[in-house]
């Protein structure tokens, strides 16, 4: 099959040879554009652009090598094939006229079936890089596209998932993703009772695909956290999003904290990722342990939210990392592992080094990294030294002014509902109050669980002395939840705007059978471990509160000034 009609040049000193080829590559159905030296040839390669040369080898005035190399200076990453024709036959020779950027030669003298089956070869290869070329820069155009709504994507994603308090001064953190969206997702917030949420999450793959889930996520994250929801249902509603989202086969490797600065504990849920540490100033390290599935795996009947405690000092930190570096991977095709981290903790000296231990040990196995990368550390800190970002302007100004409501929880609704984060939600709206969110909300959790456990269950919170005294306190919550039908917790608020500020009276009352205020604070004076504190701390975050003579309704105030 003949090639294409083309444009070839015909450069050749001899005229008889010149008109020979002219004449065989017309016949071909080619046009022909003939130089007698290689200058000749460069000139009307410039002005005619031919897709194909004949190049004699020796010429006068400007020998074919010269010409060839000008030839391909000027056609950049285009393909003009070059054939050398030569009567040359050492080695050496034939080499040059490849060097000098031939394609290919032909000797002399001159085959007619030969020259016409290397024309159309060369034909073929032109064409073939025409077609690659244009394929890379149909792909270049994607691939800046695509970078381009990554960029978009990745800088909304930016702003919804670090818009809590990674900067406070306890948390450091190092994320270096494999691709341009990180795979891994690391969130933090303070919950309204001052202690902090912290998450950290990977999902399937790397990427944007690996990013799908992270916005919903981070989404169930910030706005449970900040109604005031606990680690429980945190984790119920992102696994039940996550299900219900992403295609099977996705699924975001978790762990969940929450840092209570004020009890001076971590509460640990870890669901696929490696395990994390208490590292304790005294140089002892406790494993934090993944004991469930990832998120997203099971349908929420399935979801175990159960977690493990432990206590902090001041200075312990909470270290996690997600299994990028654990799998980091050598020439040799070994991974770094977890020894190797255990290693570089226990060799670690200085705390505001172990980030930098931890990168110059994967610099030293030669480790290259098969995941996004992930590090995080909080440090226990005292509860007044903990920073919370300040509210910005627009909320700190319009919010109801004078009102009141009375909400009563009864029955089946005591065991199946919590209605903190939605009665927390509705007193923030009030702006003297969103400042004073922690201990609101701590007031407000202390009194209804007074009133729930001990009023409507009649428990006594003295079981509380040790781990074993805890399991058999909410052993007999959840037993006595399930049979009690007659139960009722009120809860009445009333705010009133004054010029001066305003105040907000919170009235919380039980059908319980009631106690002594008076013998129980009595009590709490001289109290220790972990029970029996809660009416001093009431008292403490409040300005003012009274209980009824029979322990069964409590009236607690707290004032605000008005903001110039």
């Amino acid at each position: 099959m003949n090639a294409s009609s083309l444009t070839i040049l015909i450069a050749e000193d001899s005229a008889t040879d010149r008109m020979l080829l002219s004449t065989i590559v017309g016949r071909q159905g080619h046009r022909v554009l003939a130089a007698a030296n290689g200058l000749e040839a460069v000139a009307l390669f410039e002005s005619q652009r031919p897709q194909l040369v004949l190049m004699d080898a020796l010429m006068p005035v400007m020998d074919g090598f010269e010409a060839a190399r000008r030839i391909k200076a000027m056609v950049g990453e285009a393909m003009v094939p070059i054939i050398f024709l030569t009567s040359l036959s050492e080695d050496e020779a034939l080499v040059s006229c490849l060097e000098a950027g031939g394609d290919d030669f032909l000797a002399k003298p001159y085959s007619r079936v030969i020259l016409e089956a290397k024309i159309n070869a060369m034909d073929r290869l032109r064409r073939l890089h025409q077609e690659v070329l244009r394929q890379r820069d149909q792909i270049a155009r994607h691939n800046e596209h695509l970078q381009n709504e990554q960029l978009v994507a990745k800088a909304v994603f930016d702003k919804v998932a670090h818009s809590g308090c990674l900067g406070s001064g306890n948390v450091r953190h190092l994320q270096s993703p494999y691709a341009l969206f990180n795979g891994d997702l690391l969130l933090a917030a303070f919950h309204p009772s001052g202690d902090m949420h912290v998450l950290l999450g990977d999902f399937t793959g790397h990427g944007l695909p690996a990013a799908i889930g992270a916005m919903p996520l981070a989404e169930v994250f910030y706005r449970m956290t900040g109604k005031g929801h606990s680690l429980m249902e945190i984790l119920h509603e992102g696994n039940a999003k996550l299900r219900r989202i992403l295609p099977r086969g996705v699924f975001c490797c978790a762990t969940l904290l929450t840092i209570s600065f004020r009890r001076r504990m971590v509460d640990f849920w870890g669901g696929g990722l490696p395990a994390g540490y208490v590292l304790r100033q005294s140089g002892e390290r406790v494993p934090l342990v993944s004991r469930h599935l990832p998120l997203g795996v099971l349908d929420p009947d399935s979801f175990r939210d159960y977690y493990e405690s432990h206590s902090l000092e001041l200075g312990d930190r909470v270290f996690l990392l997600s299994d990028g570096v654990l799998e980091a991977q050598n020439e040799r095709d070994e991974l770094f592992g977890e020894q190797r981290l255990l290693d570089v903790l226990d060799a670690s000296r200085d705390p505001s080094r172990l980030f930098a231990d931890i990168q110059q040990a994967l610099r030293a196995f030669n480790g290259e990294a098969r995941d996004d990368v992930s590090l995080v550390e909080v440090t226990m800190i005292e509860e007044g030294a903990v920073v919370r970002p300040p509210l910005p302007a627009s909320e700190s100004q319009a919010g109801p002014e004078n009102w009141s409501a009375r909400y009563d929880f009864r029955g089946a609704t005591l065991r199946d509902f919590y209605p903190l984060p939605h009665l927390l939600e509705l007193l923030l709206e009030v702006p003297g109050l969103r400042g004073n969110g922690g201990n609101l909300y701590s007031v407000l959790c202390e009194l209804y669980t007074n009133a729930l456990e001990h009023g409507v269950l009649a428990l006594d919170s003295s079981l509380k002395r040790d781990a074993a005294g805890f399991a058999e306190y909410y052993r007999l919550r959840a037993e006595r939840l399930d049979a009690q039908q007659d139960g009722c917790v009120s809860v009445a608020f009333d705010v009133c705007q004054q010029a001066s500020g305003g105040c907000l009276t919170l009235t919380v009352e039980d059908n319980g059978r009631g106690f002594d205020p008076t013998a129980v604070m009595a009590r709490q004076r001289t109290a220790s471990g972990f029970s029996g504190r809660g009416m001093g701390l009431i008292q403490e975050l409040s300005e003012r509160c009274e209980w009824s003579p029979d322990g069964r309704r409590v009236r607690v105030e707290f004032s605000w000034a008005a903001q110039a």
